[in-house]
């Protein structure tokens, strides 16, 4: 991927991440984030899909994801396309509008996937910014991170509160086995027990709840946890195998896949 390049942050105390890149052969297998992800298309078109219809961010478009929107995504055309994307814990979002608000709000909803709004992809471009500027000063990020949580949700959030919804029993039965057996190999039929359900039945349950089949769910929680031992300083080798994946060069494939970026690159950004 000669043509293809990214830069990594990431906040040494707080789930905040930060990542710049341009990609013209690289393509995301579908996943998705713990965090709320804003991104801005600087140039070029991306395509992804997300919750069952296919978007387009073309330049100048911002992008809003809600925790755990599963979603894929890749070049338009052979141009490629540049765009800049932070990663904010909801905790981060709801002490934001907390202090914005001075009460508690709840968690905001963003309905659509893309919006067209040059305010706040100036909002986004200039937190980015600062969040990778390492010369920037903690007290100038904090009011840019306020500022523009605050905006996006002003502007862009279809309810300033997240409805609470009941998750199936059996999505959830599921769900919480694939993270207490992270890296056990599991089959579906060990889904359906703990369900007391057919394996179709919890299949089709889990997909509809979540976006994505238990299989690349599991393998989503693996990476995300290879992630925080890569950041915490644990060696790439002794990573793969502390989460469940058969050798490093297995890790690589799958991290490269999901995050944009190999281990080893995502290991030097975060040092």
């Amino acid at each position: 991927m000669a043509h293809d390049w990214s830069r990594y942050w990431r906040s040494p105390d707080r789930p905040l991440e930060a990542m710049h890149a341009h990609f013209e052969r690289h393509v995301y297998h579908r996943h998705s984030h713990e965090t709320y992800s804003f991104g801005v298309t600087e140039a070029g078109a991306q395509s992804f899909s997300c919750r069952g219809s296919a978007h387009t961010s073309a330049a100048g478009m911002v992008m809003a994801f809600n925790p755990e929107d599963s979603h894929d995504g890749h070049a338009t055309d052979a141009l490629g396309f540049t765009y800049r994307i932070v990663h904010i814990g909801p905790e981060l979002v709801a002490g934001a509008l907390a202090d914005v608000s001075g009460r508690r709000t709840g968690l905001p909803l963003f309905a659509a996937p893309v919006v067209a709004d040059p305010a706040l992809a100036g909002a986004l471009r200039a937190l980015h910014a600062a969040l990778l500027d390492g010369g920037t000063p903690a007290l100038r990020r904090d009011e840019l991170l306020t500022a523009t949580i605050a905006a996006i949700v002003r502007r862009a959030a279809a309810s300033p509160v997240r409805e609470r919804r009941e998750r199936s029993a059996s999505a959830r039965a599921a769900r919480q086995l694939l993270h207490d057996r992270m890296t056990d190999d599991l089959t579906i039929d060990d889904l359906a027990r703990e369900t007391g359900t057919s394996r179709y039945a919890v299949y089709r349950a889990f997909h509809a709840e979540y976006g994505l089949p238990p299989s690349d769910y599991q393998r989503q929680l693996r990476l995300r946890r290879a992630r925080a031992l890569i950041a915490a300083g644990t060696p790439i080798s002794e990573t793969a195998a502390a989460t469940g994946f058969a050798d490093q060069s297995h890790l690589t494939r799958w991290f490269t896949r999901y995050f944009g970026l190999t281990p080893g690159a995502y290991r030097r950004a975060v040092s």
